[in-house]
């Protein structure tokens, strides 16, 4: 998505069509759209020829962006696990760790990037199981991907997360009393970093807006890549970064935010919610 976003601004600066950029690389304008979108491989050779077509002969920035090309297309930390994770899953992974900004909203659970080791390996044995079942080692391999999420977001500072979540979310006892015991102290400890933010809409406020699906909207440090939105379905998923579904997006999470207590509020319920168990 970065080499695209930086291709478009080439191309734009140069004045070059769609149409002309395609047929510089044996190929259309949809390929061109679909690269600068950052929604299909691209090629060495292909941003090789593109940057002569757009003028770009400062060795410097050729080398950087022939080397950009060459990262793209290399293998995430995750490839170890892809038969064990849905294809339809596998651009998230990679879009989630060049994230600045995380903004989750779950109704149902506690988001992947906040549970406890447990609790994944118990939420993830109740989807396989709707799923049709999964093998010990398959779950397994899927917690250490959610486990690896965890460390890789907490070793990037400039990383935020902030997620909203459903008291409900907190009282279903997931894996019994003891696991659901541990997560809330477990998110009690991670709400302090300065990276979280938890917010969390109290059973009492059940409005239409707090009852709807999971979503998660993902920012980059590069302004000129679009946000995204990723909604997880039960036999894939969707990924929406038109103008018009970020506007509603936004919308949606504005009244989350709102319905939601604020960060120590959400701390103080959550210490209740344990005192109570």
């Amino acid at each position: 998505m970065l080499l695209g976003a930086r291709l478009r601004r080439l191309r734009e600066r140069k004045g070059v069509s769609r149409e002309d950029a395609g047929y510089a690389i044996r190929g259309s304008h949809s390929k061109i759209s679909r690269m600068e979108l950052g929604r299909t491989a691209i090629k060495e050779r292909d941003v090789a020829d593109l940057l002569i077509l757009y003028g770009v002969t400062d060795d410097a920035e050729r080398n950087a962006l022939l080397r950009l090309a060459r990262e793209a297309n290399a293998r995430g930390w995750w490839h170890r696990y892809s038969d064990l994770i849905p294809s339809w899953a596998h651009p998230y992974l990679d879009l989630e760790e060049a994230a600045s900004s995380i903004r989750t909203y779950d109704p149902c659970q506690v988001p992947d990037l906040l549970q406890t080791e447990e609790y994944a390996r118990a939420s993830l044995a109740i989807r396989d199981q709707i799923r049709g079942g999964a093998a010990r080692a398959e779950i397994d391999g899927r917690v250490a991907v959610r486990l690896m999420r965890q460390r890789l977001f907490a070793r990037s500072p400039r990383r935020t997360l902030t997620a909203v979540v459903d008291e409900a979310a907190l009282l279903r006892f997931v894996g019994g009393k003891g696991l659901i015991q541990g997560q809330l102290e477990h998110l009690l400890r991670v709400s302090e970093s300065a990276s979280v933010e938890l917010k969390i809409v109290p059973a009492g406020r059940t409005s239409i807006t707090s009852a709807g699906r999971a979503f998660t909207v993902l920012r980059f440090h590069q302004r000129t890549i679009p946000d995204v939105v990723y909604i997880e379905l039960l036999t894939t998923a969707l990924y929406l970064d038109k103008p018009a579904d970020m506007e509603a997006f936004a919308r949606t999470w504005r009244r989350l935010e709102g319905e939601a207590l604020p960060p120590d509020a959400s701390r103080t319920l959550l210490a209740n919610l344990l005192r109570r168990l």
